[in-house]
C-alpha cells in the first residue's frame, strides 16, 4: 500500500526543490553552454556532435539497466555524484574537443538515470492533481536561469561554475527523497521481460512527437529572426511559451483522470497545428506568440499525461520511465536535432507538423491493439 504526500507536505518541498535546480542545470547547459563553446573557438558541427552526445547516451543507458542493471537507490545517487563529477570535468577538459566529448557522454549517462527514479517516486506519492504543481518548479528553475545567466553571464568559466552549484544542490535536495521511494522493488530477471514491441506503436509515437519537436528546439531563434522578428522579441516568445507551461502544470489535474491516450492524441494534434501556424504565419507576431501558447498543451500536458501513462502501461516503474526518456528525448531530440538541420528552411515547420501526425497516426495504432489485447484477456 503506497502512501501519498499533501502538496504543502515535506516530501513536496524536497521534490519541488529537486525539481528546481536539475532544470536549472539543464538551462545552464542548453541554452549557455553552446555559446561558452563557440567562444572557446569550437565549430558549429563540434558543437552539434557535443550535443548529441548526451542524448545519444540517455537512449543507450535503459537498455543497460534492461539486462545488467537494476536502478536501485545506491545507483540513483551514483549518478547524482557522477553528474556532479561531470560538471568538474567539463571545467578541466573544455579545451580539448575529443576529452570534452568524452565528459559530454560520461554527463550524459549520469544525468539519464536520476531524472525517471525520481519521476517514478512522484507519481507514486503524490496525487495526480498535485504533480503538476511540483513539477511546474523545474520551469520556474529553467526559466529562472536563464534570466539570471542572460544578465551577469561575463565568461565562460562562470558558466560552468553555475553548472557545477546547481549540480551540487541538486545532489543535496535528490539524496533526501530516497526515503520516499515506494515503487516496487523489480529483479534483474523482470527487468529482462521489459518489453519495447509489445506496444512498439506508442514508443514510435512518442520518439516522432520529439522528432517533430527537432526544428522548434533548434531553429525557432534562427526562423523567427529571419522573418523580421527581433531577438529581444523572439527571446519573449521563448518565455512566454514557459509561462503557458507554468500555468498548464499547475491546473492541468482534472484533465489527467481522464483517458490519457486521448488526451495524448489531442496534444499531438495541437502540437501539429502549432507548427502550421510557425510554417503559414512567421512573420506575424500575433499569431506566434499565440502559436507559443500552445506549448502548455504540446509540452506540459503531454509530457505529464505521458509519463503517467507509462507509468500505468509497465510494472517495471522506472525502467519504464528511463525508456521513455531514453526513446522519446534521447533518440528523438537526437535524430530531430540532425533532421531538422537538413531540412532547415521556409517549409521547415510544415514538414515538422507532418513529422507529428505521423506520430499521431502511429498514437492510434498503440490504442487500436491494446483494445484488442485487453478483449483477448
Amino acid at each position: 500500500m503506497t502512501q501519498t504526500y499533501p502538496i504543502r507536505s515535506l516530501f513536496a518541498l524536497l521534490m519541488s526543490a529537486y525539481y528546481f535546480f536539475y532544470f536549472a542545470g539543464v538551462g545552464v547547459y542548453v541554452i549557455f553552454m553552446p555559446k561558452v563553446l563557440t567562444e572557446l573557438g569550437y565549430t558549429a558541427f563540434e558543437v552539434g556532435i557535443i550535443y548529441m552526445a548526451a542524448p545519444f547516451m540517455r537512449f543507450l543507458l535503459p537498455f543497460a539497466f534492461r539486462h545488467f542493471l537494476t536502478l536501485t537507490p545506491r545507483i540513483y545517487i551514483l549518478s547524482l555524484i557522477f553528474t556532479l563529477i561531470a560538471t568538474i570535468l567539463f571545467i578541466a577538459t573544455a579545451h580539448s574537443f575529443w576529452l570534452y566529448l568524452l565528459a559530454n557522454l560520461f554527463f550524459g549517462a549520469a544525468v539519464g538515470v536520476s531524472l525517471p527514479y525520481v519521476e517514478t517516486i512522484a507519481l507514486s506519492s503524490l496525487q495526480k492533481s498535485d504533480y503538476g504543481k511540483v513539477r511546474l518548479w523545474g520551469s520556474l528553475g529553467f526559466t529562472g536561469i536563464a534570466l539570471w545567466l542572460g544578465r551577469v553571464l561575463e565568461t565562460p568559466e562562470q558558466a560552468f561554475y553555475y553548472l557545477s552549484s546547481v549540480s551540487f544542490i541538486t545532489l543535496f535536495f535528490g539524496a533526501m527523497l530516497i526515503r520516499y521511494d515506494q515503487a516496487p522493488r523489480t529483479s534483474g530477471e523482470s527487468d529482462k521481460s521489459f518489453s519495447l514491441s509489445k506496444y512498439w506503436a506508442f514508443w514510435l509515437s512518442a520518439f516522432l512527437m520529439q522528432v517533430g519537436f527537432g526544428g522548434f528546439y533548434n531553429f525557432f531563434t534562427i526562423y523567427e529572426t529571419a522573418h523580421g522578428v527581433s531577438l529581444e522579441v523572439t527571446s519573449w516568445m521563448w518565455s512566454f511559451g514557459v509561462l503557458c507551461e507554468i500555468v498548464m502544470l499547475y491546473f492541468q489535474g482534472p484533465l489527467l483522470q481522464r483517458n490519457l491516450l486521448r488526451i495524448l492524441q489531442f496534444a499531438m494534434h495541437i502540437t501539429a497545428l502549432r507548427w502550421m501556424i510557425l510554417w503559414l504565419y512567421p512573420d506575424s507576431l500575433t499569431l506566434t506568440f499565440a502559436s507559443q501558447s500552445l506549448h502548455a498543451v504540446s509540452f506540459a500536458l503531454y509530457h505529464t499525461a505521458a509519463i503517467t501513462y507509462v507509468y500505468s502501461l509497465y510494472t517495471q516503474k522506472k525502467l519504464a520511465q528511463q525508456f521513455f526518456l531514453g526513446v522519446a528525448f534521447g533518440l528523438g531530440g537526437s535524430v530531430g536535432a540532425f533532421i531538422s538541420g537538413k531540412l532547415y528552411g521556409e517549409h521547415l515547420f510544415l514538414y515538422e507538423a507532418i513529422i507529428t501526425l505521423f506520430g499521431a497516426g502511429a498514437l492510434y495504432i498503440h490504442q487500436k491493439r491494446r483494445e484488442r489485447i485487453e478483449a483477448d484477456v
